[in-house]
């Protein structure tokens, strides 16, 4: 049987994407997504439970996500998870898991209007 590495969210940006160029001209952008929950606790008290995800476009998405997105925006995404594994300057190995997204919606009213939509 096969696997399905797929998630959907809808949240707000808790900061402005960073834009990165790497080699041949090939656009990534990175940006914290918060995706937050209401719910009542056991004594009936409204609780909000806020979770953070980083979400990482490439390319001609990047581009866009870079110029009409902002902290704040509210967006849909679409992705895959992947965890990447790295090691810091004192050589401790960490593990860190991105959405990597190949839709991203603009939910905006005020940015649709800029994009042209």
């Amino acid at each position: 049987m096969r696997g399905l590495n797929k998630v959907t969210l809808i949240g707000n940006l808790g900061k402005d994407p960073e834009l990165q160029q790497l080699e041949m001209n090939i656009c990534v952008a990175r940006f914290a997504l918060a995706t937050t929950e209401v719910f009542k606790d056991a004594k009936g008290q409204k609780t909000t439970l806020t979770e953070w995800h980083t979400v990482v476009v490439w390319r001609s998405l990047a581009e866009l996500a870079a110029k009409y997105l902002h902290k704040g925006s509210l967006v849909y995404v679409e992705g895959k998870l992947k965890t990447r594994k790295y090691d810091d300057r004192e050589g401790k190995t960490h593990y860190t898991t991105e959405v990597v997204a190949d839709q991203l919606i603009m939910l905006d009213k005020k940015n649709m209007e800029n994009a042209g939509g």
